[in-house]
């Protein structure tokens, strides 16, 4: 599929990064004219990608995250986020909701919240070498645009 628009940005996985990811990702998601539930859904999303990028990939130093966006010709936003910090081991375990690698604050939830918020989600992994999460979301066309 085509891609109409894309921007690649990358950012320390310092915590205040995620709130810029966030951000951006629903500030290039708006020339696709989102509902404000639709903008909501990707910024959480986004949310827990990166928060996943900054916790579990780097748990003791900072390293790099890069957030590639796409416009696809299906009216469809994709975002990319990637890390090169640990990997994950078993990405099916990873997936289970409640299963975590972090501390008790952590719910165990970030790739079910994903999942539920975008049309598709894609998880590779490999250990010592990074993870790369593909979220996919298409944006309703509205009567009249």
């Amino acid at each position: 599929m085509n891609c109409i628009n894309h921007v690649n940005l990358e950012f320390p996985s310092a915590s205040a990064n995620e709130g810029f990811a966030r951000a951006a990702a629903a500030c290039f998601a708006a020339q696709l004219d989102p509902t404000l539930e639709e903008v909501n859904d990707i910024k959480t999303a986004v949310s827990e990608a990166v928060t996943n990028a900054i916790v579990h990939a780097y748990p003791d130093t900072l390293g790099k995250i890069s957030m590639k966006l796409r416009i696809r010709e299906d009216h469809s936003l994709e975002i990319v986020v990637k890390d090169w910090g640990v990997g994950i081991e078993d990405v099916d375990q990873a997936r289970t909701p409640l299963f975590t690698t972090g501390s008790e604050e952590r719910s165990g939830m970030g790739f079910t919240i994903m999942e539920s918020f975008m049309d598709s989600l894609r998880v590779r992994s490999l250990p010592g070498k990074g993870t790369t999460v593909t979220m996919r979301r298409i944006i309703a066309r509205r009567a009249g645009r």
